[in-house]
């Protein structure tokens, strides 16, 4: 795969935090020397600038056993370094076929590092960096996941609370309690002894009804049925030391829950401005189900560089959502692929889920897998192993994805999907 390029020198880097073991080969040497290396801007520049005027400026082949951390980051502003990232397993598959010890230390990872990359590199792909557009779409639609899943944690905490000390606050609110109106009316009522003395016209400023239900009185009014509906309520608990405890939480994580919502809210709006300006953003947004956050996650996943992934099956593979065949004489074994970023294996099955509700072919390949008594979890992930040959597609022919245009394609080929389509329609 790397055969054209000629490498002046193989590098090794096992990354820890403050200090890097770091194995080097070179054509000028004899035998690979290790070294250490400081985790710090000024000693990371000298080692690059270091090895540019020792082979002359030409390509180096580093390879690290990560995709995302600071010293990644240093290193991709230097044009002769060709990084290469290495999957743990390959490494720890590799460590144990030449020592089935067990052996391991930061200086012995950084010289198989360096002799992989040697011996293999003509099988191994360099990592290419997109271009800063793109690499800010993924690295804020990963962050703001990672928010979203801290806010779903958190709430649920919430909810438990709540259904041990104050369940009627959860009578007040739907599916949402993240809601910013619920959270301000718990912030300053967190128990039902302090809500049930609210006046109706706080109450209502801080959680107005949805809309106008005939027959209620107008806002600020008693007649609110939720307010009397508190002020009659029964406590659950009337222990004073579980009600302290459980009013510092609820109010505690308020705070938490409220605090996560305006940072998503800041990556959504960062997002939303990068999306406008990238050239792929339409043809993402037209995904069905994708939305505002699933399509700059989608972008993200496959990229800017149209030469990263050639055929769907490298992006199948690469996500985790094609599985892996094992097999041995008559015994034949397929299992979900584990070894893969679990972020993009997300991504996709994530968006596969969704896509149920807006796209009625992927609506009846679910059903159709279902009815065949596949599990949900295994419909859904066959679902996006046949979302991304159509992402694929559009993505290699830069152009939006047409619903009508697929399905005359299944009917060309006078797919089996067909006559769940009918029965959907």
């Amino acid at each position: 795969m790397n055969d054209k390029v000629v490498y002046a020198a193989f590098v090794g880097i096992d990354w820890a935090d403050r200090q890097h073991a770091v194995c080097l080969f070179g054509n000028d040497a004899a035998r690979p020397r290790c070294e250490t290396l400081d985790q710090s801007p000024e000693a990371i520049d000298q080692w690059a600038q270091d090895l540019a005027r020792r082979f002359g400026g030409k390509p180096i082949a580093v390879a690290l056993e990560q995709s995302r951390g600071p010293l990644v980051f240093a290193l991709m502003k230097y044009a002769h370094l060709v990084l290469f990232l290495i999957n743990p397993k390959q490494l720890a598959r590799y460590r144990e076929a030449v020592s089935p010890s067990g052996s391991k230390n930061d200086p012995a990872d950084a010289r198989l590092l360096c002799e992989f990359l040697f011996k293999h590199c003509a099988r191994l792909r360099p990592w290419k960096p997109d271009d800063e557009a793109t690499r800010s779409i993924r690295l804020l639609a990963e962050d703001r996941r990672k928010c979203v899943g801290e806010r779903t944690k958190l709430t649920n905490h919430l909810q438990q609370t709540l259904k041990e000390c104050f369940p009627q606050a959860l009578r007040l609110v739907g599916a949402v309690l993240y809601a910013t109106a619920f959270l301000k009316l718990l912030a300053k009522y967190p128990t039902l002894k302090e809500m049930q003395r609210a006046s109706p016209k706080t109450f209502q400023r801080l959680l107005p009804r949805r809309r106008k239900q005939r027959g209620l009185a107008d806002a600020g009014d008693a007649g609110d049925p939720r307010l009397a509906a508190i002020r009659q309520a029964v406590p659950l608990v009337t222990d004073k030391a579980v009600l302290l405890a459980n009013r510092l939480t609820i109010k505690r994580l308020v705070v938490q829950i409220a605090t996560l919502n305006k940072a998503i809210a800041q990556y959504d709006h960062e997002l939303e401005q990068l999306m406008r300006q990238h050239p792929d953003a339409e043809l993402f947004e037209s995904l069905p189900g994708a939305g505002r956050a699933l399509a700059p996650r989608l972008l993200a996943a496959m990229g800017a560089d149209r030469e990263q992934f050639n055929k769907p099956a490298e992006v199948q593979q690469a996500s985790g959502i094609a599985p892996v065949t094992t097999q041995s004489g008559k015994t034949r074994l397929v299992r979900r692929r584990r070894a893969c970023p679990r972020f993009l294996k997300q991504t996709f099955q994530e968006f596969a889920e969704h896509s149920l509700k807006s796209s009625p072919w992927a609506r009846a390949y679910y059903q159709m897998l279902r009815q065949r008594n596949a599990r949900h979890q295994a419909a859904v992930r066959s679902l996006a192993f046949k979302w991304i040959r159509v992402i694929h597609r559009c993505w290699k022919d830069r152009c939006p994805y047409n619903e009508q245009r697929y399905q005359q394609a299944l009917r060309k080929t006078n797919s089996p999907l067909l006559a769940y389509l009918q029965s959907d329609g």
